[in-house]
């Protein structure tokens, strides 16, 4: 196989326009090829400003390309299931950013036409490379602090997004949009999850009622192990992007994250300041291109993917179990091996300790 990879990007917002720089300009084996997005013009100013060769408005278009290899989705959520099932249909090489979709129904059409047309799929968790989150894999695999018992997180944005990205139609909501990441590590760490209990309300922003969502939440977790977790999730954590996760094990404890950006401090009378992280791109810019680095390299070598299609539907199905949990009030149960979950019986929520 050629060691150069031709790739296209689907959706050019924030992160698409980032994914063409670090492509194009850090990975050497990557050669953008194309860009896609709805807004025609933004796809050109791109292209032209990158020496990028094509530029479309539908997708559809950029997967008519004979020399296209592979393809990165950095598209809304909502539009994942289409451009997926079109570009295995194309034999292409996908990357996909979180989450996987927002119905699992979507994801379970997804996964059949990647298992139907047998094409690399990679599914985009980047907190996995981070140098803190994969550091501490690798120090629990060699049993620097026994048996992990215990796992903690923080998700906290430093404010809301537009009430129409929030909006659980076009993200899939707090639970989706913003848990899929500590859903997805929880798993990494701690094994499939049995038990989600949710609960949360709308504490900061009154708006964020019109559409049928929440600002602040906490999930509490039981894996299939026995061993216990939970995350708390804040549109609100207004003094900076603040993610942190714990984990305890039999022998030790590790910390994970960082709050101060910037490595000075300032003392004074009225007291000791620093900043802050200012949001994601600040926090896993690094992760995002060693991601991208991987996806390419594996895709390239027709090695396995390090994120299968079947890690990002077993973090959507604890997101969808911790929405539903929060809007039933009560626990549900996951089955990993059928994909589904249900309330507990009343047997089960009175079992005696």
């Amino acid at each position: 196989m050629n060691s150069m990879i031709n790739v296209g990007i689907v959706g050019l917002g924030r992160l698409g326009e980032l994914y063409v720089e670090y492509l194009a300009y850090q990975i050497p084996k990557a050669n953008v090829i194309a860009v896609s997005d709805t807004d025609e013009k933004r796809a050109k100013d791109i292209a032209e400003n990158r020496g990028i060769k094509h530029a479309f408005k539908d997708y559809r278009d950029m997967l008519e390309l004979t020399d296209l290899d592979a393809i990165v989705i950095s598209s809304p959520t909502s539009t994942h299931k289409q451009i997926v099932i079109d570009a295995s249909k194309k034999g292409l090489k996908i990357f996909c950013e979180k989450p996987l979709s927002i119905s699992l129904d979507d994801a379970f059409q997804m996964k059949e036409a990647i298992d139907q047309s047998g094409v690399f799929f990679h599914m985009g968790f980047m907190r996995r490379y981070d140098p803190g989150y994969s550091t501490a894999k690798k120090r629990i695999l060699e049993d620097e602090i026994g048996d992990p018992i215990v796992f903690k997180a923080s998700s906290r944005d430093p404010y809301r997004p537009s009430l129409e990205y929030a909006d659980p139609k076009m993200s899939g909501g707090l639970f989706l949009d913003m848990g899929i990441h500590d859903f997805d590590l929880a798993r990494w760490f701690m094994g499939d999850v049995e038990e989600v209990y949710s609960i949360g309300n709308v504490l900061a922003f009154p708006e964020m009622k019109t559409i049928n969502d929440i600002d602040n939440a906490i999930v509490n977790m039981k894996f299939e192990s026995g061993t216990i977790g939970n995350t708390d999730l804040s549109r609100s954590g207004l003094y900076g992007y603040d993610i942190r996760t714990e984990i305890m094990g039999t022998k030790g404890t590790i910390h994970i994250g960082y709050l101060r950006e910037t490595p000075i401090y300032i003392l004074k009378k009225e007291g000791v300041m620093h900043d802050t992280v200012p949001f994601f791109m600040e926090r896993f810019e690094k992760s995002y291109i060693i991601q991208l680095k991987d996806f390419i390299e594996k895709a390239s070598t027709d090695s396995e993917p390090s994120i299968s299609v079947d890690d990002g539907i077993l973090a959507l199905l604890v997101a969808h179990a911790a929405t539903d949990s929060y809007k039933a009030g009560a626990p549900l149960l996951i089955d990993n091996k059928t994909f589904d979950y249900a309330e507990k019986i009343e047997s089960q929520v009175n079992k005696s300790i």
